[in-house]
């Protein structure tokens, strides 16, 4: 996922209240490899380094509807 993308995901990745992702973030979502998310399931430390919430990181792919069932 590029930095735009990383940028436009993340107010709903990080934070007390996220928010929906945006269709931004959805569409960088569609292009990235879902697989390559599978591998920071394991590393949270890395993710929250960034300040992303890794429960929700890996709910993004079926908050955008682009694979409901989605399981690392």
């Amino acid at each position: 996922m590029s930095q735009e993308g990383f940028d436009a995901c993340k107010p709903s990745v990080s934070g007390f209240v996220p928010v929906p992702p945006s269709l931004a973030c959805c569409t960088a979502l569609a292009d990235a490899d879902l697989q390559c998310l599978c591998l920071f399931k394991n590393a949270r430390m890395l993710l929250q380094a960034y300040g992303v919430d890794p429960t929700l990181a890996l709910e993004l792919p079926a908050k955008c509807n682009l694979a409901p069932n989605f399981h690392c």
